[in-house]
């Protein structure tokens, strides 16, 4: 009996599904998750208690996954958070890069020779522009969350707060291909421990954050970049967000220094960083532009 794209889809997610790992549908042909953004969160049915992210809708229900992909030859998606997988994903050059810059495979490679290692045996998967994601399983007692460059260049990584294509899954670009399929291995000591979040400040401790304002600019500040230090998990980002925001405002009065602000924040998300520093950097960038935009247009309007 002839296959289907969309059988073979289905079965790629069953697979995943069989494996303990939680699977999403990712739109025909793309890597990213079917569904609406939170944005577009309409609040009703399986959104009626509030928005539900594709890790919340992950799944390894076999029917659930069938009546999914009934509708749609989805790509596959696992959840690698609750499948309980930290990622390794090598990436490729790209076509602009010099000749002979190292790609994501050479600089995990050199990681594991200079901890005295060699490349890990796990299960590994092809990528459809020819980079490899290494599956490893979530050491006990921790969660990994996703990174991106933390290791080096050309390394992210998928934990908690994240997903990948899984293998089966076809893009404009080519397939996602298994290379060996044995079951994933727990991460080396070394890539544990580099992964390992730093510690945070004590809770009911405050940052320690230095500026020239005074009054209520300087306790707002203060008390942004502790709110940011203390983020919880997953929730950091969205927090750091809407710090960068409110503090804008006071860049915009005048009442705060621009270089204050940025300083105390990236210092506050880097207590227990779950990703680069130049993702927070810009999330704090992009945060104060518009804040400070959005409020000097409003006192000249006034």
């Amino acid at each position: 009996m002839t296959q289907t794209p969309r059988s073979a889809l289905l079965r790629a997610a069953l697979a995943a599904a069989a494996r303990g790992w939680h699977v999403i549908p990712l739109r025909p042909g793309d890597k990213r998750p079917a569904g609406h953004a939170e944005k577009y969160c309409p609040g009703t049915g399986r959104c009626s208690d509030g928005h539900k992210t594709p890790e919340q809708r992950a799944t390894t229900d076999p029917e659930l996954l069938a009546a999914a992909w009934a509708q749609q030859p989805y790509n596959v998606g696992i959840a690698t958070g609750p499948a309980g997988l930290l990622v390794v994903d090598l990436d490729t050059l790209k076509p602009q890069e010099p000749k002979g810059t190292p790609d994501g495979a050479a600089n995990f490679a050199a990681l594991c020779e200079r901890a005295g290692h060699t490349v890990p045996a796990t299960y590994r998967v092809r990528t459809a522009r020819g980079g490899e994601h290494l599956y490893f399983t979530q050491p006990p007692g921790i969660r990994l969350h996703s990174t991106a460059g933390r290791l080096a260049k050309k390394i992210d990584t998928r934990g908690w707060g994240g997903y990948v294509v899984a293998a089966g899954s076809i893009t404009p670009d080519g397939a996602y291909e298994i290379l060996d399929d044995r079951a994933p291995a727990l991460p080396p000591e070394w890539l544990h421990a580099a992964l390992t979040p730093r510690p945070r400040p004590a809770q009911g401790g405050t940052l320690a954050v230095t500026t020239r304002a005074r009054g209520y600019a300087a306790a707002a500040l203060r008390g942004e970049a502790d709110h940011v230090a203390h983020a919880a998990d997953g929730a950091r980002n969205a927090t750091l967000l809407r710090a960068a925001r409110a503090l804008g405002r006071l860049i915009a009065s005048g009442d705060l220094d621009r270089g204050e602000v940025e300083e105390a924040l990236s210092r506050a998300a880097s207590a227990n960083a779950t990703q680069s520093q130049r993702y927070y950097d810009d999330v704090i960038t992009r945060g104060l532009d518009w804040s400070i935009a959005r409020n000097t247009a409003g006192r000249r309007a006034a």
